[in-house]
């Protein structure tokens, strides 16, 4: 009897501690590491910065910012970068020069090691992107824009094509009724990892997104989850875009209470139309994007 008592005090202590061990492990729910670290995960949050864009990707290699939200909203972005830990930032793209989607660049340079500098090369005269343009000579960041047909190596099999603009669209200027308009040359592009894809769009209005249509075939534009153009403007997400997109999920990155009633109402029910589940920053937070190249998840992250 006493032999069988230590048998199974014995068994009792090997699983207690194979069950320490489990819990521990990546994915369950004693896990402390991020999602990029977890075979090669791939992470991508579109942060809650108010009325602006400010997109974090984390691949198994590299750390990726897509715009840098606008410039009163700095201490939301830093907020982020502490809570992240972000120290280096591989890659810096900003899909075109508006205070929203540019204005925390100099948050960013401040913070961290950028080891490159991406953008749509559209001009503007206002002083943050001077301030911006003088800041990347400075510090000897190397930088290249982006057009149609370039594609960027963001690491662990993750790549970003690049749809739109042109060279020629860039040379001529955004222009929307005959007059300037910086969303139109917004860097769009396609992010694949696996069989998962999301269609990233800045500003993108209605002239753009017909533009991308024009030059790339559904299967070139199809993403399982779309950055939605514009703050969920009625300038954008057309329905003839909706339909080669084919998006299952939209994140809407836009500020409670904003001036400019994005996302729009109109465009809300087309989403609803098209069976597209709708998630939004004023509303949920920070929205949280994972993938192993084979499956996805969304969730919400305040």
């Amino acid at each position: 009897m006493k032999k069988m008592l230590g048998v199974l005090a014995a068994l009792f202590l090997v699983s207690t501690l194979l069950a320490g061990c489990v819990a521990g492990q990546p994915g369950t729910a004693g896990s402390t590491e991020s999602a990029q670290e977890k075979n090669g995960a791939l992470e991508v949050k579109v942060l809650d910065v108010g009325q602006g864009d400010a997109i974090l990707i984390r691949t198994a290699d590299e750390t990726i910012f897509i715009d840098t939200g606008d410039l009163d909203e700095h201490p939301k972005l830093e907020a982020a970068l502490k809570k992240e830990n972000i120290k280096t930032v591989d890659k810096l793209i900003i899909t075109h020069p508006h205070a929203d989607h540019l204005g925390g660049a100099s948050v960013i340079f401040k913070n961290c090691e950028v080891k490159a500098v991406y953008d749509n090369g559209e001009p503007t005269t206002t002083k943050f992107y001077r301030d911006y343009l003088k800041t990347i000579k400075a510090k000897h960041i190397p930088y290249k824009t982006l057009v149609d047909g370039d594609v960027l190596d963001f690491g662990g099999g993750v790549t970003f094509r690049v749809l739109s603009p042109t060279a020629q669209m860039v040379k001529e200027g955004g222009k929307k009724n005959g007059k300037p308009n910086l969303n139109i040359n917004s860097i769009v592009g396609r992010l694949e990892y696996g069989d998962f894809t999301m269609l990233f769009t800045g500003d993108a209005e209605k002239e753009t997104e017909n533009s991308v249509l024009s030059r790339h075939s559904a299967s070139e534009i199809k993403s399982l989850v779309l950055k939605s153009p514009h703050h969920g403007s009625k300038t954008s997400s057309t329905a003839t875009f909706l339909k080669a997109a084919a998006p299952e999920v939209v994140a809407i990155s836009c500020g409670a209470g904003n001036d400019y009633g994005h996302p729009h109402k109109e465009i809300l029910e087309r989403y609803k139309k098209f069976n597209i589940k709708v998630y939004r920053t004023d509303e949920e937070g920070t929205i949280v994007v994972t993938s192993d190249g084979k499956t996805y998840s969304v969730k919400e992250e305040k």
